[in-house]
């Protein structure tokens, strides 16, 4: 099993396929597994990185460790171990705050962006209210949250699915309880990712109500260069709920703004 000693922690990673690099980073209901539908698709053109943040899945975090606070420096100390230089990146949800985190922090080493089902540290009024109300539904319980992933047919329409997910969910045991209120309290200076131009793409299903479509599209308002799409049928998982859609958004995009 791939570990890389990075940040002081043992990183779990896996790498597939070959060519430009395309990082996967998962939300706080998954792990590297939450892309088995993404991964035999991408890593066709690219070489496809996924992960699992510490405290999710393979990867542990040190006693009383800094948790959400590191994940930025995990990564770039795993782009450092497998000598990648530039990047494409796409996060979900609580990924959103690593790869919009990394971007920001190494806008030279980040060719894309793309945040999906995630307001990513990112600060506007409308992601401060969306902010206020999972607070106070949640009181910053991460199961509670997950109740409302899905769009609300999902469920029905995909039983299977629906329990592949929550099974790979249950897998994550060692997840501090202070995870929600931690990354909440994370905000991403995106300046840098502005300045530099770079692509970015809001990705967001229709009927998510953690990161709803009008806080997701208020982030055109910080990153004026952000393209803004919704996926219909979809809610809080979008790349898990509609794989082919979200799998063509991702390559298309990535493709239009390789030689930029």
């Amino acid at each position: 099993m791939p570990f890389a000693s990075v940040n002081g922690i043992e990183l779990y990673y896996e790498t597939h396929g070959t060519g430009p690099a395309l990082v996967l980073a998962h939300g706080g209901g998954g792990s590297h597994l939450s892309w088995w539908q993404q991964v035999p698709v991408l890593s066709k053109t690219y070489q496809v990185v996924t992960f699992d943040h510490r405290s999710f899945g393979y990867s542990r975090d040190v006693v009383a460790g800094p948790g959400p606070q590191a994940f930025v420096e995990d990564l770039t100390g795993l782009l450092d171990h497998l000598g990648i230089q530039r990047v494409a990146l796409v996060g979900q949800s609580m990924g959103g705050w690593t790869v919009c985190g990394f971007a920001a922090a190494y806008p030279e080493r980040t060719n894309t962006l793309i945040l999906c089902d995630t307001t990513a540290g990112i600060e506007t009024p409308e992601i401060d209210q969306t902010r206020a109300s999972l607070r106070e539904r949640a009181q910053g319980n991460l199961a509670q949250l997950l109740t409302s992933a899905y769009a609300m047919s999902f469920p029905e329409r995909e039983p299977a699915l629906c329990f592949l997910y929550q099974q790979i969910s249950a897998l994550n045991q060692h997840i501090s309880p202070n995870l929600v209120p931690t990354l909440m309290n994370l905000h991403t200076n995106v300046a840098p990712i502005v300045e530099h131009r770079i692509p970015t793409l809001l990705v967001v299903g229709e009927e998510d109500v953690l990161a709803p479509p009008p806080a997701m599209q208020s982030i055109t308002t910080r990153i004026p260069q952000a393209r803004f799409v919704t996926v219909p049928k979809a809610g809080h998982s979008a790349y898990f709920e509609q794989p082919a859609v979200f799998n063509r958004l991702v390559d298309e995009f990535v493709q239009e703004h390789r030689s930029s």
